[in-house]
């Protein structure tokens, strides 16, 4: 095969339609875009516009809650951190921190930490220190022989 011989399959490209070029085109006088006003203007439409009526979008009724200080974690499964052990990546002599995560390529953005989840199995046993962990995660990670460590925790008051 060579380079001047490569061509598209035959119906996959479509010529397109020269809209107001006279009236025997059938696309002609308005070019399809119906009669006057703001629609057949160039660059003028207002999105939800209904002619003055309230538009849907602001008939409906707000919803939820977004909290300003919310915490958006990295989320790890189990079977990821044992991959990455398996090739190398991670040494598990050292304690896994988000920072050996990012370096071994697990995590891609350092967001407000690190959550582990239980997903897949964990064979090694290595040491966590996290900003947080699903309970299944520390069951696995426990019963690997391994230990989890969660500063935020220990930092914040027992509730009375």
């Amino acid at each position: 095969m060579k380079l001047n011989d490569i061509k598209d399959n035959p119906g996959s490209t479509k010529a397109r339609i020269r809209v107001g070029r006279g009236i025997g085109s059938g696309k002609g006088k308005q070019a399809g875009r119906g009669g006057k006003g703001q629609t057949a203007r160039s660059g003028v439409r207002i999105k939800g516009f209904e002619g003055g009526q309230m538009p849907l979008h602001r008939r409906l009724p707000k919803r939820g809650f977004t909290p300003p200080n919310r915490l958006v974690y990295n989320e790890v499964n189990l079977g990821r951190i044992q991959s990455a052990i398996d090739a190398g990546k991670l040494d598990i002599a050292e304690t896994i921190t988000a920072e050996a995560l990012l370096k071994a390529g697990v995590v891609t953005h350092p967001r407000d930490g690190v959550k582990i989840l239980g997903s897949g199995e964990l064979k090694a046993k290595a040491n966590f220190e996290v900003d947080a962990a699903s309970k299944s995660a520390v069951a696995a990670i426990e019963k690997a022989g391994g230990t989890l460590k969660i500063p935020q925790a220990e930092a914040a008051p027992a509730a009375p």
